[in-house]
């Protein structure tokens, strides 16, 4: 038995015309899903070109790169200074003024100042005490005992510098009312100021004086001897008729409680009149020639500082006497400076001339400057001393030459002043009496004041870099202040 071939072909034939006709209608109907999602999708085109933000460097540029510049606080600075100079009696014995004696019948005593005249005017305030009167020539012209000098000796002490002269001594009443009233007529009309002495009661018992910007207020007293009873005071056993204790600022050694309520009562004065320093010069008595301060003397400067006084300048014992630096008992952060004597700037009070002075200390003297110092935040400080000796020349019919030895220019002393060998070696030798007596206290003075000028100087700057610490401590001074006040008043 066989098969037919014909017949199995054209079913094959069937079979592909089926899965042509297949692809072409799935073909289709992709073709029209297509096409209908073209028609119903929304395309969005940007209207603008979009923006591209970049990022921004971060790196400094070189400016930044250095330290920001610190100013760094100011802290309170010096802002004025204030000088006074001060030198002794001018003790104006007969030989000084008949070698002023001029062939007009004038006085001429510039010779005294030739060489001192140099540091008085460079100082910006500059004083010394008048040793006698000027009752002009209705009186004799004399030293001791009842000192009267021409008006001439005024002109030379302001030509050589001086601006004040201090008038309260146990001479001032030599010539009487009159010639007492006529010197202060005298020194005034020149325009120097005087102190301690007043021709009216009235009249202030104090000098206020603004030197550079810096108020300092000056009080000078006298010794007086036993008063003649009632008000009336007495100098060298003179009652002083015609005045009363109105007309000078003097104290009883005896008694010296009214002076330091006087004193008490002035500085307050003073203080509520804008003074911001004091400086109190006083004419010791009775004694003289001592080469050291008494006790009453150290007595009284203790409790001149206990009421506030800054410096203390002494006078009359016609020698230098010793510095010394006291500590207030009442306040222990005030300290006074003490000078208590100046010894003589010029005089003929010389070895050999008097049976008392047995050496040559009454022919030495000193300048001694006090400088205050305002800083810009008001306060003013006592900011330095200094003393120089000074040594009277008598050149025989010639003057009375008053030499600051200054120890600088010690080598130029011989030509400069124009001294012999021996003489040169006299200035020496008064260098170094005055040194002797003033060198340990004037350098415990001078340490004092460079420790307190740089521990200042450390406040300060501290004060600028930290406010706020000194700040709180004020905050917690007044608290305990008024917590105090409280308490005492509750009590």
């Amino acid at each position: 038995m066989s098969r037919n071939p014909r017949r199995g072909s054209s079913a094959v034939r069937v079979v592909l015309i089926l899965l042509i006709l297949a692809l072409i209608a799935a073909t289709a109907l992709v073709v029209w899903m297509c096409v209908d999602l073209v028609n119903t999708s929304t395309v969005q085109v940007p209207t603008e070109a979009p923006v591209v933000t970049l990022p921004v460097s971060t790196r400094p540029t070189e400016a930044e790169t250095e330290p920001p510049e610190t100013t760094m606080p100011e802290p309170e600075k010096v802002i004025a200074t204030a000088t006074i100079a001060s030198t002794g009696d001018l003790l104006m014995h007969k030989p000084i003024i008949s070698l002023a004696a001029q062939g007009d019948g004038t006085y001429n005593f510039d010779f005294i100042f030739t060489y001192l005249s140099e540091y008085t005017q460079s100082a910006d305030y500059a004083l010394a005490n008048l040793e006698t009167t000027l009752a002009g020539d209705s009186k004799p012209y004399q030293g001791n005992p009842l000192f009267n000098c021409p008006d001439e000796i005024v002109d030379a002490c302001k030509n050589a510098g001086l601006d004040m002269l201090l008038t309260a001594n146990n001479h001032s009443f030599d010539t009487g009312w009159d010639g007492y009233v006529r010197t202060l007529e005298v020194v005034q009309s020149a325009g120097l100021d005087t102190l301690g002495t007043m021709a009216e009661a009235e009249d202030p018992k104090y000098l206020i004086k603004e030197i550079n910007g810096i108020k300092i207020g000056m009080l000078c007293y006298t010794y007086e001897t036993s008063n003649g009873g009632g008000n009336t005071p007495s100098l060298n056993g003179i009652p002083m008729t015609g005045a009363t204790y109105d007309n000078i600022n003097c104290y009883n050694p005896n008694n010296v409680e009214p002076m330091y309520q006087e004193v008490e009562q002035y500085l307050a004065e003073m203080e509520a009149a804008g003074v911001e320093a004091t400086v109190l010069y006083i004419h010791w008595g009775p004694q003289e020639y001592a080469l050291t301060a008494n006790a009453l003397h150290v007595k009284m400067s203790q409790r001149l500082c206990d009421l506030g006084i800054d410096v203390i300048v002494g006078g009359h014992p016609h020698v230098v006497q010793p510095m010394d630096l006291l500590t207030s008992t009442t306040d222990p952060e005030h300290k006074t400076v003490v000078l208590y004597s100046m010894g003589n700037a010029v005089s003929n009070q010389r070895k050999g001339k008097l049976s008392q002075i047995t050496t040559a200390h009454t022919e030495d003297g000193v300048l001694f400057s006090i400088t205050f110092c305002k800083y810009s935040d008001g306060r003013v400080y006592l900011d330095s001393v200094e003393l120089m000796p000074t040594w009277v020349n008598l050149v025989s019919g010639d003057g009375y030459y008053i030499l600051p030895l200054d120890d600088s220019t010690r080598e130029s002393w011989k030509e400069k002043y124009h001294l012999s060998d021996s003489l040169y070696q006299q200035a020496v030798d008064s260098y170094d009496r005055t040194m002797a007596l003033v060198g340990e206290g004037l350098e415990e003075c001078q340490t004092w004041l460079a420790q307190e000028a740089q521990d200042r100087e450390a406040y300060y700057l501290d004060l600028a870099m930290n406010p706020d610490k000194y700040a709180a401590e004020a905050t917690e001074v007044t608290e305990a202040t008024e917590t105090t006040q409280a308490t005492e008043t509750a009590a």
